[in-house]
């Protein structure tokens, strides 16, 4: 299947999984939960539910135990997006082509979408019903939900933003702006193809280590094509205000390396991660597909 046709049919399921468990926009309170439902469907390229897709279909996982997966990561994303763009955060206005959801809303109500749409996602994660829909163990379901929570608290996605603002303004080395995005951007990566895993009966431990090779050089050469995206890219296109990190002077792949050294380096991590799934005796055609459409995606 070429990836443009594997990536809309998860997106279509995403998108319909998500309209099942999202509260519903009439339900009280409607206007925490209309904040919800507006980011949480803001069209996205839905990539990291993708990842756990594509990871757990290439181990024989079971279909219906990759969706709630797929979705809780989906919905940490999500409430990630609402926080990163708040006044006190990066202060954006738009967000996939519309307002942010503190514009659309109001702030407070922003910050309340968020926190809801993560506890959402470890709700759903932990049910303790197993059923035909979501057969996972419950060993399964709470190794899932501490990855989770690795990768979005203070030692992942977290932190990383942390490390950001911390680092505006300021000047920096290539060392320390890769250790920030591997847990800013590259965290929600890792942990998507990690809960693939998790969901199939592999055991082998030395495709996880390949995986995880593959997942993290993924996470770097996603940023560092977002970085130059912020540059070459048209608002229209980007969904959100071209040439933003260069105005609020954020440390980046392109002023540290320049823009012909960002795109060689993301190339090598293309390069690595392909190899890294070469190390793996299974169909990986998903996964480097993805490797291939992270350089030479226009958003």
């Amino acid at each position: 299947m070429p990836h443009s046709h594997f990536l809309s049919s998860v997106q279509s399921r995403t998108n319909s999984l998500l309209e099942q468990v999202l509260p519903q926009p009439s339900a009280r309170p409607q206007r925490l939960h209309q904040a919800m439902r507006y980011s949480a469907l803001n069209p996205g390229k839905r990539i990291r539910p993708a990842l756990v897709f594509a990871t757990g279909e290439m181990l024989a996982a079971e279909q219906a135990n990759l969706e709630i997966p797929a979705i809780s990561v989906e919905l940490i994303h999500a409430y990630s997006l609402i926080h990163d763009d708040l006044p006190c955060m990066d202060d954006d206005d738009l967000r996939r082509g519309i307002p942010t959801c503190h514009i659309k809303f109001d702030e407070a109500t922003a910050v309340l979408a968020g926190d809801a749409l993560q506890t959402l996602a470890f709700e759903l994660l932990s049910n303790p019903i197993s059923n035909g829909k979501y057969n996972l163990s419950d060993h399964q379901k709470l190794l899932m939900m501490h990855e989770l929570s690795r990768a979005s608290g203070s030692i992942g996605m977290g932190g990383g933003q942390a490390i950001d603002l911390m680092m505006t303004n300021t000047q920096s080395d290539i060392e320390t702006l890769e250790s920030m995005h591997q847990m800013k951007t590259g965290a929600l990566i890792d942990v998507s193809v990690k809960m693939g895993f998790i969901a199939s009966d592999c055991q082998d431990q030395v495709i996880l280590t390949q995986l995880a090779t593959y997942s993290s050089c993924l996470g770097l050469a996603f940023q560092i094509k977002d970085d130059i995206l912020d540059i070459e890219g048209d608002t229209e296109t980007l969904g959100k205000p071209q040439g933003s990190d260069v105005e609020k002077n954020k440390l980046t792949f392109p002023s540290l390396l320049g823009m012909d050294g960002a795109k060689k380096r993301a190339g090598e991590l293309v390069d690595r991660a392909l190899e890294a799934l070469d190390r793996i005796p299974l169909n990986s055609e998903k996964l480097a597909n993805f490797a291939n459409f992270i350089v030479t995606r226009s958003n």
